[in-house]
């Protein structure tokens, strides 16, 4: 029986893989949640990726659309999500080649081993997956990609990482990352004071869209609360970073909250949250309180492996990655360090035949790159092929600069600069043509970021690497 390859998701990584499997001419079906193509990047079509198209384009997609007389973008434009998907992710999916194997409104609610659940072990290996839909329907395959992302499993609001006290009864105030402050959902935020909690990227991404709402509209006013004492982090690298779309993400924050546009709560644990009779909501570290009409929780996701639950994985336990990426990918060590390149290996669990990619498979890091979730989806379309030589050969092409271009604008759509990571032109940066860069921690998951040239790593976990 030739079963197909069960790949879950079709996202950006989800199609990645289908086109991998397409190449080495395994059978496959890709099933998604979602009524089309990148369900979760069109939450999210009107923020603006860091990366520039030449890292957001799979290598495979590419000889398939290119086959099909696709016009490739221009490589240096800054996409947004809106143009990810419909320049994109859409014509990818609606290839002859692939759209008859894709099928829409299918989410999988389990995934186990036809007749055997996790304890059995007898014939475990040759006994095909057993793929359960929403709808009651069952399908059988060879393998499991699980390409499903984060998007749907925000993490909550309370700092314990379970929900602060009130949090469930207050969740009619709660907006999770990336609301379209200045477009569709501007009407719940102008004239209002707004609670942004998180120290992230989606979180600047957010403060800075409501800092503009309140030069616009008046009574608009705008709390960023973090947990950490100070918002170093999320200000990151600013003139010195390789990648000049974040670097004037974060120096334009600094000015805002220098200015007091932005009021910032240092030291800011959520603790409890609750409604007010005359509306709006407290929301409490145990010490202070602060009064808002709105709260936007850009506090991360995490993996949902509660429908593989019946899959034997090996996972880390601080993660939800697999124990071998973890270390590779873990922010308490990694901010604008490196992670070394990697693919099936680091990705195998103890399932024979299973393995997710993509953001998911960082688990809780925040640090996943598009870039990486192509390469995994290579090297695991390779393994399933017999082709190991292959599937090990895991590596990345790097640019062969960086870019440290202070004058970056932020509403900008091209990388504006020239030289070379911090300074050096493109003679004088050191050759390498592996190892990934991993952004700063708790940066923004669903807006990947680019691969950028690395002279040397830190160990400190603060500097290191490129723009060290």
């Amino acid at each position: 029986m030739n079963l197909p390859i069960v790949v879950i998701g079709a996202g950006p990584v989800g199609l990645a893989a289908a086109a991998h499997l397409h190449e080495r001419d395994l059978p496959f079906t890709v099933l998604e949640a979602g009524d089309g193509p990148a369900a979760a990047v069109r939450q999210w079509e009107h923020v603006r990726l860091f990366s520039p198209w030449r890292y957001d384009i799979d290598a495979a997609a590419r000889r398939l659309l290119a086959d099909a007389g696709w016009v490739e973008p221009d490589l240096d434009v800054l996409p947004t999500g809106a143009q990810l998907g419909a320049d994109y992710l859409q014509p990818l999916a609606d290839l002859p080649v692939l759209k008859p194997h894709i099928r829409y409104s299918a989410r999988v609610v389990a995934v186990t081993r036809q007749g055997l659940d996790r304890v059995r072990t007898a014939g475990r290996e040759a006994t095909p997956f057993l793929v359960r839909l929403a709808d009651g329907t069952d399908l059988l395959a060879r393998a499991v990609i699980d390409a499903s992302g984060t998007w749907n499993t925000p993490n909550v609001l309370g700092a314990a990482g379970i929900p602060a006290h009130g949090e469930t009864t207050a969740a009619g105030f709660v907006d999770h990352a990336l609301p379209d402050v200045l477009g569709a959902d501007r009407d719940r935020y102008a004239g209002k004071r707004t609670l942004v909690v998180g120290a992230g990227h989606s979180a600047a991404t957010t403060l800075l869209a409501l800092a503009e709402l309140v030069e616009q509209q008046p009574g608009t006013s705008v709390v960023w609360a973090i947990r950490s004492g100070s918002p170093d982090r999320t200000y990151g690298g600013e003139a010195a970073d390789a990648l000049p779309a974040r670097g004037a993400l974060g120096s334009r924050l600094r000015v805002h909250v220098e200015a007091g546009t932005i009021e910032l709560l240092t030291g800011f644990a959520v603790h409890a949250v609750t409604p007010v009779p005359d509306g709006g909501v407290q929301v409490s570290d145990g010490t202070r309180t602060v009064t808002v009409d709105r709260i936007v929780a850009a506090t991360g996701y995490r993996p949902d492996h509660s429908f593989v639950s019946e899959l034997r994985l090996d996972l880390d336990p601080v993660l939800g990655s697999t124990r071998a990426l973890a270390p590779l990918i873990d922010p308490n060590e990694h901010s604008c360090g490196t992670v070394p390149p990697h693919g099936v290996d680091e990705l195998a669990h103890p399932e024979p035949g299973f393995y997710a990619i993509g953001v998911k498979s960082y688990g809780r890091a925040p640090t996943f790159l598009l870039a990486t979730g192509y390469e995994q989806a290579r090297s695991v379309a390779a393994a399933l092929a017999g082709d190991w030589t292959a599937a090990r050969d895991v590596q990345l092409d790097l640019p062969e600069t960086g870019v440290c271009n202070s004058s970056q604008p932020l509403e900008s759509d091209r990388i504006e600069g020239s030289g070379g990571c911090c300074g050096t032109t493109a003679e004088q940066a050191p050759a390498s043509s592996r190892g990934l860069a991993t952004g700063i921690a708790g940066g923004l998951l669903s807006t990947p970021l680019p691969l950028v040239q690395v002279a040397a790593q830190g160990s400190d976990g603060q500097a290191g690497g490129c723009c060290g």
